[in-house]
This record gives structure tokens, sequence and C-alpha cells, in this order.
């Protein structure tokens, strides 16, 4: 059988790798439109701040035995009719290739923001290896003193650590009303003061509408009379999919823009799979399609779009959305459903904030961590939960067993009875966890007790 994927980023690479796992006689074929397959784009701050020095670093793996990586090769055109992909290759000119099976992995590329001179000079987008070298290389050769980041998402926080790292001057440009708008704004705002305790100054409400060079300097201006002159900016205000490929052959196109699958990743067209940035998501919690652009989902869908296309019957289980982050000195990380998302979605939110020590207070070291838990109210069912708290806390492992939990459907007093493991230096015989959980039945019991006697 022969399997043709279109792209080598997460999702092209799990379907290949998965491909060669079930049936080491399958013919599987990547095409890669430049020369990085399973390169961690998640890495590139790490890599533009010094703190990753070799750039080779950020591949997930170099060594793809079996299977057939066509470097420099991009999809053009999907022929149904024929089962045939077109393809523009930098030595060989234009081919077609043959399938017999068709995963459509071709990713995200960033919003194109409506502001003036967005591709002037010095302003850079931040999504390819090629735009870290792009950038890497104006880091090294003009040595800017100050850099202005448009957008307050995952990509743009990192990147003011990184420069800062770097001993730039740095300013964010935010049109929400907090930083990093995916947790609750009590959270952004927690976020907005790390930012300014190393020195980052944090401008939210601003609608960024002109950029402007001249000379060396580069000038920002936008709402609320913001205006800042600077050498650099970097442009990180989302990513939508790729999808006119697929759209081209005929696959329909859904949330977002992104390309239409059942959850075994299947196309409307027979033998045409999607999977990864460039299709939906089926989301667990809420039972229907969403766009949640995450390589661990990623992964995932690539994974069963291969397996489905070599005959098997499995179904991807869905997305909670569950994110981390990390920034200078602080983590950040969500799950589920924040409680305006619960409430837009017709549940019965109640959220609690909890405060408690990562470890018992009588080991050395112990530091706080902040938990916000949602949950019905009516039926006690786990909706999400975020978690705050200093790098080396465990946030993100923490967050993991919340993530578990709504992966079950389990209820937030059933995290109670969950085996967790205890010591000392590291948790409590009551995990943070399972005391925010505990916080919340008591809140909520106390809340419906209170209504009742009204």
């Amino acid at each position: 059988m022969r399997l043709l994927i279109i792209a080598g980023s997460d999702a092209g690479i799990s379907a290949a790798l998965r491909a060669r796992e079930l049936d080491r006689n399958v013919e599987v074929t990547v095409l890669l439109a430049d020369d990085f397959p399973n390169y961690s784009i998640c890495g590139l701050p790490f890599f533009l701040s010094g703190e990753t020095p070799d750039w080779h670093s950020l591949a997930h793996r170099t060594e793809f035995e079996e299977i057939d990586m066509r470097r420099g090769h991009l999809a053009t055109r999907i022929n149904t009719a024929s089962k045939t992909v077109d393809v523009n290759t930098e030595r060989a000119g234009s081919i077609t290739l043959p399938y017999e099976k068709l995963v459509i992995a071709t990713g995200a590329g960033p919003v194109e923001p409506p502001i003036e001179g967005w591709r002037s000079p010095g302003v850079f987008p931040l999504h390819t290896m090629h735009d870290s070298f792009e950038v890497h290389r104006y880091l090294e050769t003009a040595k800017p003193r100050r850099a202005v980041i448009v957008g307050a998402g995952y990509i743009g926080l990192e990147m003011a650590d990184a420069l800062t790292h770097r001993g730039i001057e740095v300013t964010v440009a935010s049109h929400t009303p907090t930083v990093l708008p995916t947790v609750d704004a009590e959270f952004g705002r927690a976020i907005a003061d790390e930012l300014q305790r190393h020195g980052v100054k944090v401008f939210t409400s601003v609608e960024v509408n002109r950029i402007t060079r001249v000379g060396n300097r580069v000038h920002v201006s936008g709402s609320n009379h913001f205006d800042q002159d600077c050498e650099m900016v970097i442009v990180a205000v989302g990513v939508k999919p790729n999808a006119a490929l697929g759209a081209a052959a005929g696959l329909d196109i859904g949330v977002k823009g992104a390309l239409v699958v059942n959850r075994k990743m299947e196309s409307k067209l027979r033998d045409i799979y999607a999977a990864g940035d460039c299709a939906e998501t089926f989301h667990r919690l809420l039972n229907r399609h969403t766009y949640l652009p995450l390589g661990t989902t990623a992964h995932k869908q690539g994974r069963v779009a291969a397996e489905n296309a070599l005959g098997g019957n499995r179904d991807f289980p869905g997305s909670l959305g569950t994110q981390v982050v990390k920034i200078f000195n602080l983590v950040f990380a969500r799950t589920g459903l924040r409680h305006d998302e619960a409430n837009r979605e017709s549940f019965n939110p109640f959220t609690t904030v909890s405060t408690m020590n990562d470890h018992k207070a009588y080991y050395p070291g112990a530091t706080q961590l902040h938990a916000r838990v949602t949950g019905d109210i009516r039926t006690g069912r786990l909706l999400g939960a975020q978690i705050m708290g200093a790098w080396g806390t465990e946030v993100s492992k923490r967050l993991d067993v919340f993530a578990t939990a709504l992966f079950h459907e389990m209820t937030v007093d059933q995290i109670s009875d969950l085996d967790l493991s205890y010591t000392p230096p590291l948790s409590s015989p009551w995990d943070p966890v399972q005391m925010a959980s505990q916080a919340w039945c008591a809140k909520a019991n106390t809340s419906i007790t209170e209504k009742q006697n009204v």
C-alpha cells in the first residue's frame, strides 16, 4: 500500500511513524516543503534567547528509517480522480506522485495582521524555522536594543522572555484587556506583573495599526496613544489553518477555516485524511468539533489518521485544550473550560480560587501554588482548571492530573479519591490538586445551602 503524507511537522511525522509501526511493508512518502522534518517550532524562543544555542537541537528526531522523506517538495494540487499529487521540487521541477491513501498535514500559518507596514524591514513573524533564522540573523547583525512584540499569546510572551534574556528592552502590546487571554483575567494580571518585574513594558487594550521605519529605527503606533520607538518588531497575533490545498481538492471547510474531518480524521473524500493544525479538532468536553492548534493534539491526530488509512478503526478521543507556558520564573497551565467559556456552553459553572504550598511547609523551599477550579455546581462534574506557580513546583504535571480527570469525566469530588504520590519535599498527603478540589466542594456546598435557605 502506498501512503502519501503532505507536510512533515508534528501530524505528518507522527502519521508516518505510526504507519511504519503497524505495517513494515507499507510504502510511506512524506512531502516536506522545507528541509526541517519534525522540528520543534515550540522551541524557537529558546533558540533565539540563546538558551538552546544550536538550532539543530530542535529536531525531535533525525532518523526516519524506511520513510521516504522528500525534502524541498511542495505539494501544489491534489488530483482526486487520478489519486495523484502535483509537486514542485527544488531540483527536479514539477512532478506528479501517486497515492492510495493520502494524509494532509499542512499545519497552520501566522495570521496576517491589518497593520500598515507590518512587512517593513526589522519586522518579523515567528512560525517557521526560516522565520527563526531571519530573526536570529537580525539579532546578531543589527544588535537591536529595543523590541516591540505585537501579541500577548504564548509565542509573544515567550519571546518577551527570550529577548529580555538577551538584554533587549521589550515592550508587549496586546489588543486584549489582559495578556495571555486563554487564562482567566486574574492570572493574566499576574503574568503582566511577572513581565514587569523583569523590565518588560506591558500595554493592553491596544490595537497596533501602523509600523514605520526611519533609518535604523522602527516606530510602532496604535490606539490609546500607543507610540513606541524600537529597532525590531515581532508580530505574533495567532495562527490560521493552512487549508487551501485541501479545500481546492474539494474538502469541506469548517470552524475557523479548518478542514472538516470526523473522529477517524477522515475527510468527506474517499482515502483522504487530514490531521494537525490544518484540521478541526474534536473537543472531548464540548462533544463537538472546534479548532485547537496544539502540537500535542497534532501528534495524536497523525497517529489516528495513519492507523485508519491502513485499515484500522480508531477514533481520535478528543482534546481538552490542555496548555502550559513558562514566563520568566512563573508557570501557567490550563485545561478544559474557563468559567466564562463554561457559561457560554450552558453549563452551570462555579469557580473557586485556592492557594496552597507545593510541598510540606516544614521542608525548606515550600512555594505557593494558585489554582482555579471550575465545576458544574448542579452535577459536580469537573469542567476546567488553571494553576499558577513558580518554575519547579510541578505546575504542568499537577495540571495534567486535572486533565486526566477531565478526560475520564470525573466529578471534582472524585479527584480526592486518586492515589497520588507523597513525600514531604515534593507534596503533602493531600496533593495541592486534591486540596484545591476539596476547597471547590466545600465552597460549592456552602453556596448551594445558602441558596436553599433564601
